[in-house]
């Protein structure tokens, strides 16, 4: 910005500047104390080169109404907007924390749980955003605010759509390129959609302290957003489980209609996660039956069989090894009550069965490793029947595949994980019923791409709109939000501009009287002084000068005013009396004074003038007039002297 915004600086007569909070590529944002209300705020002051983008100011003004009515308990609260010293301003709640950026960069990874925590919050700010028709369209960790108690706030809803221009018309816009949905990389429409998938990626981050897409340009981000497969999270931090791989990838689907269907089914496949990390105790231990073990039982008795009970029950008595005997002492006895004989028989025994046992217990606590096959294409049953042996959580969607059908997997075939491990399919529940997405506001050409992408037709129709700009939405039918059948039609009425009322012509009216006029008929009124000799204050010109005007269009009125030069009146051959009178009427002062003449036709006329005649000369200046004195007894005789004007 041209002005310099220092502490005590106060904007809009309202909000006096306490310190500068930070800046971004959109704006400047500073600490300020609410003059009203006494409360601290924070103000965010559009840069310069926005500020006089009229329609990026339009669009700004629009969002950040639209921005104030989300009132959640993790989004940022905005109270005002407005403009100010050439440029806009919004005034938004203060708070006093860490951005999630700065929390990866001091902390990442987090634990599965506690990034679990904070995407839930970001995902509930999401889904009460979206169920009002507000994209947030530039999530990331820069616009996600952690207090000290660990809440959550969002910012910048409503008014990020300018994220994504900027990358556009700059191309440097790292930060912004690292979250982008492939439907934003392409250009095409973006909906909450996309806002998943920038919350999969945070997810993502915190997980792994890392973003799955990196490169040395936004173009090269862009490109692998777009074709690249992102690495599982669990090839990075190998304690990842791979339930928590799959809510991560099904995020991070490269079609929105593979992502969550809404925030509230990622929602809820977190909370599954969470439930059952909170389940686990982190261990695997086995339980094995007794084992039996032959046992040589006292003199006399029958050859059996003894119980050795599991290692936490031990007799008070145990039996134990004597080198001197032949056998296992049973508890209670004696060693020498024990029959001799040769010990290396039941030592060998002993041996083969703890090495037995050592085997059976690597068999139990390693998992096998297998290959996932290929399921996408085969119906739910065939899927589950060749996916035997892994933990089968299907899904299902409405899209175009046959219902019944497997149209997408993870992890994907080919990836090698243990048995037993989560795989989720994805299966077709037909065409079902789709949303209509929110295009109110959208230029015309926007909105009809965004419904062939949600599958549906469109049937466009003008209508005059005082408040919303020629070729953009002003509404659909059914609304945005409610749902039909794929290939329905959705009625859009697109804004023909604003509608034409009766101009009146106020020309020639005074100044006040024709601004009334028009204001009452609802135009704005432009004033535009030009110097003239008419009165002052008298309207010259109208502009535009037709009979019909755009409702609420600006007239411009050509006002007359006073010039401070005036041009000196031609009066030679004038009689006296007229010349004076002609020149007092201009605005100047005349003076006249008598020379001879030798043509008696001169006589008691003006015959010469200074300043000459239509020269430009200050208002009340003097003009000389000479008037003809003619003498018949003498030709180039007279008096002279000075006559005062009448």
């Amino acid at each position: 910005m041209t002005f310099q915004i220092t502490a005590g600086t106060i904007i809009d007569e309202r909000y006096r500047v306490v310190s500068r909070v930070g800046s971004g590529g959109m704006a400047d944002v500073y600490c300020a104390e609410d003059l009203q209300l006494g409360r601290r705020v924070a103000v965010k002051l559009l840069h310069e080169r926005f500020a006089q983008d009229a329609e990026f100011v339009e669009r700004f003004r629009r969002e950040a109404s639209s921005a104030a009515s989300l009132s959640h308990a993790n989004i940022v609260s905005v109270y005002d907007r407005g403009e100010w010293n050439g440029t806009y301003y919004i005034a938004m709640e203060l708070l006093e924390g860490r951005s999630l950026d700065q929390i990866v960069r001091e902390e990442a990874p987090l634990t599965p749980e506690r990034a679990i925590e904070l995407t839930e919050q970001v995902l509930r700010a999401a889904r009460f955003a979206h169920k009002r028709g507000v994209v947030h369209r530039d999530l990331k960790p820069h616009n996600v605010l952690v207090d000290d108690e660990g809440r959550v706030k969002v910012t910048d809803f409503g008014i990020a759509r300018a994220g994504s221009s900027e990358i556009t018309q700059t191309g440097s816009i790292m930060g912004t390129a690292r979250y982008l949905s492939p439907e934003q990389a392409q250009g095409e429409a973006v909906g909450p959609s996309s806002d998943l998938y920038a919350i999969g990626i945070l997810l993502y981050e915190l997980l792994t302290g890392t973003v799955p897409f990196e490169g040395e340009s936004v173009v090269a981000i862009a490109l692998r957003h777009l074709s690249e497969p992102p690495r599982p999270p669990s090839g990075l931090v190998s304690s990842i489980s791979p339930n928590l791989d799959a809510i991560v990838l099904r995020a991070l689907a490269k079609d929105p209609a593979n992502r969550f269907a809404d925030a509230d089914e990622f929602l809820a496949a977190l909370a599954g996660e969470r439930e059952r990390l909170r389940s686990e105790d982190g261990s695997r231990t086995a339980t094995f039956a007794p084992m039996m073990l032959p046992v040589p039982l006292a003199t006399g008795a029958a050859q059996g069989t003894q119980t050795l009970l599991p290692a936490e029950v031990v007799p008070a008595d145990p039996g134990y090894w004597d080198s001197t005997a032949t056998s296992i002492i049973g508890p209670g006895l004696p060693p020498r009550q024990r029959r001799g004989g040769p010990a290396w028989p039941w030592a060998l025994f002993g041996a083969v069965l703890a090495a037995a046992a050592i085997v059976a217990l690597v068999l139990l606590l390693v998992p096998k490793r297998e290959t996932v096959p290929k399921v996408i294409g085969l119906t739910q049953v065939q899927a589950g029947a060749k996916l035997s042996g892994f933990n089968i959580v299907p899904t299902f969607h409405p899209s175009g595949v046959t219902p019944g059908i497997v149209y997408a997997q993870t992890p994907p075939a080919g990836t090698v994980i243990s048995k037993g491990d989560t795989v989720a399919i994805y299966v077709s529940s037909g065409p079902g019923q789709r949303t209509v997405p929110y295009v109110t506001g959208e230029p015309a050409a926007q909105a009809k791409r965004s419904l062939r992408l949600e599958g549906f037709r469109y049937d466009e129709t003008s209508q005059p709109s005082a408040s919303v700009k020629k070729g953009e939405v002003i509404s659909t039918s059914p609304a945005a939000g409610s749902t039909a059948g794929p290939g329905s039609v959705v009625a859009l009425t697109v804004s023909s501009g604003a509608p034409l009322v009766n101009l009146v012509n106020v020309v020639n009216l005074q100044y006040p009287n024709a601004q009334d006029i028009l204001l009452a008929d609802g135009f704005k009124v432009k004033k535009q002084r030009v110097s003239s000799s008419l009165t002052a204050g008298q309207v010259l010109a109208e502009s535009p000068s037709t009979a019909k005007a755009p409702q609420g269009s600006t007239i411009t009125l050509d006002v007359a005013e006073p010039s401070t030069r005036i041009a000196v009146p031609d009066v030679q051959g004038d009689s006296e009396q007229a010349a004076v009178a002609t020149i007092q009427a201009a605005g100047l002062t005349p003076e006249t004074s008598v020379e001879p003449t030798p043509n008696s036709a001169d006589n008691g006329l003006v015959i010469s003038e200074t300043p000459a005649p239509n020269s430009m000369i200050k208002r009340g200046a003097v003009v000389a007039l000479e008037i003809g004195n003619y003498s018949a007894s003498s030709g180039n005789s007279g008096t002279t002297g000075v006559s005062g004007s009448t």
